[in-house]
């Protein structure tokens, strides 16, 4: 008998993505042709598996952010864990959408429970 969880169901659409962008270049002057900031997140009710998950994702060449549990429960009582990773990135929604489903399947590979998305943002430049 297999413990294997089902596949995570894709939430994330090229529909969603190509909104998103549509919204950012209308409401924003970020140059969205060159790198920006992208952060993915993850979530595991053991925070144990996000330790592994972040070694490998590191090694993959996305830089550790943190590993954190929210003070309040989500709509079912739980208080899962979160890892957040960013990496420096050019997308467009075809090419984000791609990532997603890489990172979709990263989740299901290392049994989390979920791939809980992406945050965007310019890249700061350090301060001199």
């Amino acid at each position: 008998m297999s413990d294997s969880k089902p596949r995570q169901p894709k939430t994330i659409t090229l529909e969603m993505l190509q909104k998103m962008f549509v919204n950012i270049f209308e409401k924003t002057d970020w140059n969205m042709t060159g790198e920006m900031l992208w952060g993915y997140f993850f979530t595991h009710h053991e925070p144990e598996a996000l330790v592994k998950a972040k070694d490998l994702l590191v090694a993959q060449g996305y830089r550790f952010v943190d590993i954190y549990q929210l003070d309040e429960a989500d709509d079912h009582g739980n208080r899962p864990w979160w890892l957040h990773v960013e990496k420096e990135e050019t997308h467009t929604p075809a090419t984000l959408d791609a990532r997603n489903d890489e990172l979709y399947q990263f989740a299901y590979d290392q049994g989390l429970d979920c791939y809980d998305g992406m945050d965007i943002g310019p890249i700061q430049e350090a301060e001199e």
